[in-house]
């Protein structure tokens, strides 16, 4: 059956494989960024960022050389934005004892910050033609109907059979094809909720067509709603309102990227409390600006915004005073949360 599945795989890739920018090299670089960038993240969206970053960091030395800053700027507006941060320790590792070149052998890979199962295998079958697997949601999808599995995916032994079923594929010629075959079929004809099996090139191979249950599969894990939570962000700014503060913390939910002062909390008085725990002596207005909600994968943040004229700054690397112009921009040399550029367009529409 593995055979079979493979012939009928590849001709499907090779008749109708979209066009994307990162199918058209083999550069091991290119390829770990453009499955960084993928991870939980549309293609469309990633169309977007992708040749921009790439220009902006064309290879392994350029990405090492360049400060966290420059890197979560060009990341700003992706998400996820520990991802960048992982990237850009995992790239300095390779300049730092490969000499820059990404490894070709596997367990080298892995042993990569931000390097896992799928990240590695995707290099290494795309990159170096080597027989190695992947699973990802669409793979999954694919493998689940195909074998009619009926364990809930994210289960061990349901991930075990996954691996077991995309290790068996991965063996045998043009494995990067393979496994891009794959995903494009889970991303196009396979797809979660409309399936389109007359035109699918595994149906006579696949269980749950047979069995009338491609619709029920895969059997979905468990899902928890996204927690709702009260935040207050603090825009203070200079007497001239031309420049803002923004604050970095390291083990923030935003770690990594310049923001508005923030904290849970949802009135005037944690505001105050905000600023009086990171040194900065400002005048608060007791009413808010605004509020504004931002959708992350496990939390709701429903934000309060307060203003604020900023009176003194303490001298610490975690505060900074920018000038506001261009920073609510997604394009700004600085990397700024999403959430912040939002807050601040409010801001300045006041």
């Amino acid at each position: 059956m593995p055979k079979a599945l493979r012939a009928a795989l590849l001709r499907f890739y090779d008749e109708h494989a979209r066009d994307l920018p990162w199918r058209r090299t083999r550069d091991p670089y290119a390829i770990w960024v453009s499955e960084i960038m993928l991870q939980q993240t549309r293609v469309d969206t990633v169309r977007r960022y992708y040749d921009r970053f790439l220009e902006r960091f064309p290879t392994t030395t350029a990405l090492a050389r360049a400060s966290e800053d420059q890197v979560l700027s060009a990341w700003s507006g992706l998400g996820y934005y520990r991802r960048a941060r992982l990237l850009h320790a995992g790239v300095r590792e390779v300049v730092a004892s490969y000499g820059g070149q990404v490894p070709a052998d596997a367990q080298a890979r892995r042993k990569l910050p931000g390097i896992g199962r799928y990240t590695a295998g995707a290099i290494g079958s795309i990159a170096f033609d080597r027989p190695e697997p992947i699973v990802d949601g669409n793979v999954a999808r694919v493998l689940c109907r195909v074998h009619a599995i009926e364990s809930p995916l994210g289960r061990a032994d349901t991930e075990a059979l996954l691996w077991q079923h995309a290790g068996e594929l991965a063996k045998g010629p043009r494995p990067g094809a393979l496994n891009q075959a794959l995903m494009e079929l889970g991303a196009t004809l396979c797809s979660k909720r409309s399936p389109r099996c007359e035109q699918c090139p595994l149906q006579r191979s696949c269980l749950a067509h047979a069995q009338g249950r491609a619709q029920e599969l895969p059997v979905p894990r468990k899902k928890t709603p996204p927690k709702a939570v009260q935040w207050v962000a603090v825009a203070v700014l200079d007497d001239t309102r031309q420049s803002v503060v923004l604050s970095r913390g390291q083990s923030a939910l935003f770690g990594g990227l310049w923001n508005l002062p923030m904290r849970e909390g949802s009135d005037a008085d944690a505001a105050k409390q905000l600023l009086t725990e990171l040194g900065v002596a400002a005048r608060l207005s007791r009413q808010p600006l605004g509020r504004l909600e931002h959708l992350l994968t496990h939390r709701r943040l429903q934000v309060t915004l307060f203003g604020a004229k900023l009176s003194q700054l303490p001298t610490l690397p975690t505060l900074r005073l920018l000038p506001a112009s261009g920073l609510a921009d997604a394009r700004t040399q600085v990397g700024v949360s999403t959430l912040t550029r939002k807050a601040l367009a409010q801001v300045f529409r006041t």
